[in-house]
């Protein structure tokens, strides 16, 4: 059973400290996501390793067409997909395919970020432990809590938050971020359309381009 009062820890660390490519990485998801910690990360790749494991075995699993075993499967895929990791179609390969980053998106933090509420991610984790941000209404101060998918849509600035004013100093900066991101969304290249006029233009500048007999050409 253990001692009540040192819990044990629910997530596993490295096995190897001093891994430069681990570390390396770490740092990249760190920034990205705007970490306070390394614990963030390694709590996110347990729980990954453990719904890859969960997946891994029912794969392995003789499929006799029992219901217990496929009412398994569809368990699996039903809990990731309200937790907004898979879609509601997805197989047990697509569980496989997930990664960490995967994990770190449901954070609130991240969500609070993806939906305009604030500039940065360290922005958002601040606007979270500070209380300005609820899920319903809920005031929520946790930037690691996981949303559903249910949730997405509920999370907004709490009703005593400053910020609900649109004349507030960090929402005009909020908003103007927002406004002026780019999705790195291209717009493609369309071709002149063949126009009478647009032939007319093409022969003239190839009349008026100089040959290679104008410039020496090549000996």
């Amino acid at each position: 059973m253990g001692e009540p009062k040192f819990a044990r820890p629910k997530f596993d660390t490295p096995s190897h400290p001093w891994k430069a490519e681990r570390i390396e990485e770490e740092h990249a998801i760190q920034k990205n996501h705007g970490l306070k910690n390394m614990r963030e990360i390694w709590k996110s790749k347990s729980q990954l390793r453990r719904h890859r494991r969960q997946a891994m075995r029912l794969i392995g699993m003789a499929d006799d067409g029992i219901s217990h075993s496929q009412r398994e499967k569809d368990d699996l895929i039903r809990s990731l997909h309200s937790k907004g990791l898979i879609a509601s179609d997805a197989s047990l390969d697509d569980i496989l395919s997930l990664g960490t980053e995967d994990i770190l998106n449901r954070r609130l933090q991240a969500q609070v970020y993806y939906k305009g509420l604030a500039s940065t991610m360290k922005q958002a984790r601040q606007l979270v432990t500070h209380g300005h941000i609820c899920v319903g209404d809920q005031k929520v101060t946790i930037p690691s809590y996981p949303v559903s998918r249910d949730e997405e849509e509920l999370i907004k600035y709490h009703v005593s938050s400053d910020l609900n004013d649109p004349d507030h100093q960090i929402r005009k900066t909020i908003d103007g971020r927002a406004s002026s991101a780019e999705y790195a969304v291209e717009e493609e290249e369309v071709d002149p359309e063949a126009t009478a006029d647009f032939a007319t233009e093409v022969n003239e500048a190839a009349a008026e381009a100089p040959s290679a007999e104008d410039v020496g050409g090549d000996e």
